[in-house]
């Protein structure tokens, strides 16, 4: 691991025709305007478990990440499209407050609950409660597969994947040290193991095991328990994608994170030199700011 890595560590998500990267105290946007110049901007950004402690103990600090990465993305997105289109389109906090909700409420329900009410119908034929609740398991990773393979046939979820290829790849530079010119980061993979992509399969596996823990329910509990269980859930599984990226060195810790890495070979598309010079400019961004902060 490289010492600009321990130093500071970079998470980013990719926008219409740009990437946001995050840093401990910042995120940067850039985004690639109509008139192919590349239009950047630095906010600060103090996470609640800088400010908490509570906040920040394990497994407690995964949840919060989760909430605030969700409105985080959110609010990139909307600055994105009013770059990349250079059209003002204003969202209010309450707008976002509830775009977040919705976007919740149809993930639990799609991923969770429905998987749920489906799996019931073939309780009689698994009476074993550990197989049953891995059959309910595997119908939660068919709905988040099938959902994937979907999206991914629109054209400008194509795009924006391209730019999901280049925000890893510029990470993955950075990591290992190289200077972050378009020909060095466009060597390095699309994939990589602290990828948000990766984090969902892990949150359907994890689940998968903590179910199969509460036996045989009767339905309205079953569903109540998802519910109610979903932010342990995200808590362990936030602490397994840290400690993967952490010890991603290791071929092993690669192995046990193959399933998320394969999964990212449809999330993530190979930039071309254009994207790449985005990605680098937001990370880029980032990591000055983080130096300036340093050095007071």
């Amino acid at each position: 691991m490289s010492e600009a890595y321990k130093r500071y560590q970079v998470g980013g998500q990719a926008v219409i025709e740009g990437v946001m990267m995050r840093s401990k105290h910042f995120w940067a946007l850039a985004v690639r305007k109509p008139d192919m110049t590349i239009y950047t901007k630095l906010f600060n950004d103090v996470s609640l478990t800088n400010k908490n402690k509570v906040l920040g103990f394990m497994f407690i600090r995964g949840i919060v990440a989760l909430i605030e990465s969700m409105a985080l993305g959110f609010k990139a997105l909307s600055y994105s499209v009013n770059e990349a289109t250079e059209e003002e389109i204003k969202f209010s906090k309450r707008e976002m407050t509830i775009s977040v909700i919705i976007a919740v409420v149809f993930a639990v329900g799609v991923f969770f609950i429905l998987p749920t009410i489906i799996g019931r119908s073939f309780s009689e034929f698994f009476p074993n409660a550990i197989v049953y609740n891995l059959l309910e398991g595997l119908i939660r990773i068919g709905f988040f597969l099938i959902y994937i393979l979907l999206v991914s046939q629109i054209k400008d979820i194509k795009r924006i994947w391209q730019y999901h290829g280049a925000e890893h790849k510029t990470i993955k530079a950075y990591e290992n040290n190289e200077e972050l010119k378009p020909e060095n980061v466009r060597k390095y993979s699309t994939m990589h193991v602290r990828c948000g992509t990766s984090f969902l399969l892990i949150v359907m596996i994890v689940a998968i095991l903590i179910f199969a823990l509460l036996g045989k329910q009767p339905m309205i509990w079953r569903i109540i328990s998802r519910i109610l269980l979903l932010p342990v859930i995200a808590g362990i599984s936030y602490e397994l994608i840290r400690l993967g990226g952490k010890f991603s060195k290791y071929k092993v810790v690669n192995i046990l994170f193959y399933p998320g890495l394969l999964l990212q070979k449809i999330t993530t598309k190979e930039p071309d030199n254009d994207q790449i010079e985005v990605a680098i400019s937001s990370f880029k961004k980032v990591i000055e700011a983080e130096e300036a902060l340093k050095e007071g």
